[in-house]
């Protein structure tokens, strides 16, 4: 889908906008563990971006230095041009940041308290279990890639037993991706 940078599309704006900050206040873990309900709305539900262009946007932001929410700005950026960059980007940050400085600020002050320590425990397995949904959306079906679902795997162990680097991985993946491996 190619949407020229400069297009005026306050319909596609508006709905970006209204998705996004919806989606910030549950973006517990970060952007990316909400990638099913993103992928949901603005591919099946409203048609605003294709699948290639959702799953691309996902990897070049996953790819490129910086910030692991950019993917949100190419989404709007595809949907909506500039235009829908910004307001994508505004809607996923404003809310979740607002909060964010919020709470630790008043969590700071009350951090000895066992229900603050209670809840700070129990959502580590709520962001692993959003991680792995993410993770589960992203990948081929089973039937199509074994061998992709091998390297996921493979991954997916060596990042919990090991201390390689990530950057390592994702090189080797490279690698084993143009070598036609996978």
């Amino acid at each position: 889908m190619s949407v020229p940078a400069w297009s005026w599309s306050p319909e596609v704006w508006w709905t970006l906008f209204g998705h996004f900050l919806a989606l910030s206040l549950m973006s517990i873990g970060g952007a990316i563990t909400l990638v099913p309900d993103m992928h949901r709305r603005l591919v099946q539900d409203s048609a605003l971006l294709s699948d290639a262009d959702f799953t691309g946007a996902i990897a070049l932001a996953q790819a490129a230095p910086g910030p692991n929410v950019l993917f949100v700005a190419l989404m709007g950026w595809y949907a909506g041009g500039l235009g829908g960059a910004t307001v994508s980007m505004v809607g996923i940050m404003l809310p979740s940041t607002t909060l964010a400085l919020a709470v630790s600020r008043w969590v700071s002050v009350r951090r000895h308290w066992l229900g603050v320590r209670a809840f700070q425990a129990g959502m580590t397995p709520v962001t692993v279990g959003l991680l792995l949904a993410t993770g589960w959306h992203l990948m081929p079906p089973l039937d199509g890639q074994p061998r992709a679902w091998a390297l996921a795997v493979a991954v997916a162990l060596l990042v919990w037993r090991t201390r390689i680097r990530l950057i390592w991985l994702v090189l080797a993946g490279a690698v084993l991706g143009a070598l036609g491996v996978v």
